[in-house]
């Protein structure tokens, strides 16, 4: 059976003073409509319905998981008791999935993309499915390039191997971490480098077997936390082991390791909405020069301004005078204001007051 597994951490910096610790982009409106979790949920449906749709996050979240996903079964919501990167949260959820279905296949994915047409999206998960149907087979996404950005994993294609669903799927040549401006632009002229989307389709039993062969630290503390599955030990035993797992993104652990690893050329459109800028760029295009996001209510005013994002998760009338450019954010403890193109900073912000011990305001 196919069943997605969403991966659901994340510390809540990015779109600060939004979100927070407890709080992070995947469980806040940043569209203006739904939580982005509900909506990564919602995506998935009828092909995953929620009793195959398995959330992994850590334990300060699991609270705000179960209130913006209130259909997914109990069960189905994996905790980790601290973040340990993509490998230790996909082997989790491997391990969980093995258990009560031997013959599961896994589609991986971030709980925050903005990803549409939703027929699309699902028709590449059947398409995944199919070919990862091959023993030992790692299917991954990649996303054409419309600009050489740096902040992106990239992904060199090689010969076609198949056709899925209309879907064409081609071997994997290489991975290629965040490069600089000058390779991005070269990958971008070359026609056969894809953004690394950060969704993958295998089957539970193929990504298990890589990580024993190739990551066996983290196979053994795995196996170690499923032998005390549903007894009295579990908590206690996950709380112990899970902190040692390697921290390892499963990109660099697995995928940069193992054979025939394909990828599909993502036929819907997709953006991880990284920052404040790239959440205006997205709205831009249909709303029109300025962006106004008030989920619960409210108002932008400008005058002799333009170029403004304004976001307010209570109802707020935000004006905005002389000034081009600009990102506005109210909540109720925190205001930011700052030029659009320096908006990807405000981590430096956010370290500040970690320093000085404002933690009620992470």
């Amino acid at each position: 059976m196919l069943h997605a597994v969403i991966m659901a951490g994340g510390s809540g910096t990015r779109f600060w003073p939004e979100s927070r610790g407890t709080r992070p982009k995947q469980l806040l409106p940043i569209m203006g409509s739904d939580p982005m979790l509900t909506e990564t949920v919602a995506r998935l449906d009828p092909l995953i319905p929620a009793e195959r749709t398995w959330v992994v996050t850590t334990a300060p979240q699991v609270e705000g998981v179960r209130r913006v996903c209130p259909d997914l079964p109990a069960e189905n919501i994996l905790v980790e008791p601290c973040a340990r990167n993509t490998s230790a949260c996909v082997g989790l959820a491997a391990a969980a999935l093995h258990a009560v279905d031997p013959e599961a296949t896994m589609a991986v994915l971030p709980a925050d993309h903005v990803i549409g047409p939703k027929a699309d999206f699902q028709r590449s998960l059947l398409a995944g499915a199919e070919a990862a149907a091959t023993p030992g087979t790692f299917v991954t996404f990649g996303i054409k390039p419309t600009y050489p950005a740096t902040g992106y994993g990239y992904i060199r294609r090689a010969g076609k191997s198949g056709n899925f669903q209309g879907i064409d799927c081609f071997a994997v040549d290489q991975f290629t971490e965040k490069p600089d401006a000058t390779t991005a632009l070269s990958f971008v002229n070359e026609g056969v480098y894809f953004w690394n989307a950060g969704i993958f389709v295998w089957t539970a039993k193929t990504i298990l077997s890589a990580m024993a062969t190739h990551m066996p630290e983290l196979i053994q503390g795995l196996d170690r936390i499923q032998a005390a599955a549903g007894t009295e030990a579990f908590e206690a035993t996950l709380n112990e082991v899970y902190p040692t797992l390697p921290a390892e993104p499963v990109d660099i652990g697995i995928m940069e390791k193992v054979d025939n690893v394909q990828i599909m050329i993502a036929p819907y459109k997709w953006s991880d909405v990284g920052s404040w800028k790239a959440l205006y760029d997205e709205l831009a295009e249909t709303t029109g020069d300025d962006v106004a996001i008030f989920p619960a209510g409210g108002e932008l005013l400008t005058e002799n301004a333009k170029g403004t994002l304004a976001y307010s998760s209570s109802e707020q009338t935000i004006a905005v005078l002389g000034l081009d450019d600009v990102v506005v954010v109210h909540t109720k403890d925190a205001i930011l204001v700052a030029h659009r193109d320096k908006s990807e900073d405000v981590k430096a912000i956010v370290n500040r007051l970690r320093e000085s011990g404002r933690d009620e305001l992470l």
